[in-house]
């Protein structure tokens, strides 16, 4: 079995957790931490940034699938030949930071000259839909995706610097949008969702109630302060996924 194949397994499952070391995530001992846990935790794939050195390292530490995201066509490429198991065209919130909004036709066109550049490669693709232009425009994407053999959609929300919410309402609040998204995604393609965007153990539940195939967990967990911590966070995720994968077993 392959290292992708295990995330392929848990997607089937319905139970995949990706954990995100973030898309502009550079500090490499932070990332190294986050890996652990993930490792440690039993989740299904950790998600990197492109920087090539950090690909390296992290290639070195574990044997875990590993994502490696951008929106630079090349540097997905890149990180196949440097030992990524899987690419993901998105993960956009680093640019929405700086007022940066991605259209359908954009993201379209970037899987284009991304699975150009790959050739006869046979990589695991994901690509995110970005989550504030409208469900029907998400919909006719994800159906474009798929026609492209696309392997996985990921769902998102709305960037919020600040809130003046807190505790579980503030949590909801993150995740309401990429949850909305998810249930009309999961409604109208057949391609596995992946519900990212304010999902942590508080929302991870909603998103597999959702229909999501995956999660995708990245501040819940990066910006925790000790490796104990993002062990307990990742394992309280991989528990809820796991109670979601036999409740869809005891469906079938």
């Amino acid at each position: 079995m392959s290292r992708i194949d295990l995330f392929k397994q848990h997607l089937e499952e319905k139970r995949a957790v990706k954990i995100i070391a973030g898309i502009d995530n550079f500090d490499i001992e932070n990332i190294k931490k986050v890996v652990s846990a993930a490792e440690k935790s039993g989740a299904s794939a950790v998600d990197i940034c492109a920087r090539e050195d950090i690909i390296s390292e992290i290639r070195s530490m574990t044997d875990m699938p590993i994502f490696v995201s951008s929106i630079v066509p090349s540097e997905l490429v890149r990180a196949v030949e440097l030992g990524a198991d899987a690419i993901e065209l998105g993960n956009f919130d680093v640019l929405y930071k700086t007022g940066k909004t991605f259209t359908a036709g954009e993201v379209l066109h970037l899987v284009q000259e991304t699975r150009s550049l790959l050739g006869d490669r046979d990589v695991f693709f994901s690509v995110t839909i970005p989550g504030e232009i409208s469900i029907s425009e998400q919909i006719e994407m994800a159906h474009k995706l798929e026609e492209m053999g696309i392997d996985l959609i990921q769902t998102e929300g709305h960037y919020v610097s600040t809130s003046e919410l807190e505790g579980a309402r503030a949590l909801m609040d993150r995740a309401e949008l990429t949850l909305s998204n998810t249930v009309e995604l999961v409604r109208n393609v057949d391609i596995p969702v992946m519900t990212a965007t304010g999902i942590n153990p508080t929302t991870a539940p909603f998103a597999f109630a959702a229909g999501a195939s995956a999660i995708g967990c990245g501040s819940c967990v990066n910006k925790l302060s000790s490796e104990i911590a993002m062990i307990a966070t990742s394992s309280a995720l991989v528990e809820i996924a796991s109670r979601n994968a036999s409740k869809v077993a005891q469906m079938v």
